[in-house]
């Protein structure tokens, strides 16, 4: 006797929209796929909480800006009620403090609502494995924001450059007295001027001098 192949569990998903229209689109999509199932929606945060409680889904589709809750608190919300959930978040907004603020509450992805349905269906499917999903806007913002460096405290380093160039010295002659490169120079002075919130050597001379940083 031959045995019948066992058919796939459908991947459960949670859609989370305060538009209805947004909603009936996405359950259009997604179901018209087998290897979905749409199994709630929720209009904002709080009610995508309750819903999850009570019917834990696979994928949580997660729109960011919403009345009462929105996505971030709610993607908290819902890894401390579940640490393995898995949010994928869909938002028309791809701005630096969306994606990042996204990402550090713990979603599993980042995608913008004019993502193909393809490349969406295909995220949802690797977002229920597990895997991060991020759209190709977003990941260029992500790379972005990982290799600027963090405002904070300058670096012993830094601090020599920058009280050279007050004390009226080149970067060439900066270079000379460190042992260093001039190339290196003027990356510790990008740096500077990141972290100082400058765009120039003479604003951050001026801005050290009023953070008293040269002691």
């Amino acid at each position: 006797m031959n045995s019948v192949p066992a058919t796939p569990t459908p991947i459960r998903i949670l859609i989370v929209d305060d538009h209805p229209v947004v909603r009936d689109g996405l359950r259009g999509v997604l179901e018209r796929d087998p290897e979905f199932t749409v199994t709630g929606e929720a209009g904002d945060g709080a009610e995508a909480v309750e819903l999850y409680a009570s019917a834990p889904a696979d994928v949580v589709l997660m729109d960011l800006r919403m009345p009462r809750m929105g996505g971030v608190e709610a993607i908290k919300r819902l890894l401390g009620q579940d640490p393995d959930a898995r949010i994928l978040v869909l938002t028309t907004y791809d701005t630096d403090s969306d994606v990042m603020g996204a990402l550090a509450a713990g979603a599993t992805g980042y995608l913008l609502k004019d993502t193909p349905r393809e490349e969406l269906t295909r995220a949802v499917r690797s977002a229920a494995a597990g895997q991060s999903v991020l759209s190709p806007a977003v990941t260029g913002r992500v790379l972005g924001q990982v290799r600027k460096p963090t405002r904070g405290p300058l670096s012993e380093r830094e601090l020599e450059v920058l009280r050279l160039i007050a004390d009226g010295a080149t970067n060439r002659q900066a270079a000379a007295a460190l042992f260093i490169s001039q190339a290196t120079v003027k990356t510790h002075l990008l740096h500077v001027y990141e972290k100082l919130g400058v765009k120039d050597r003479a604003a951050a001379v001026s801005e050290a001098h009023k953070r008293h940083l040269f002691g």
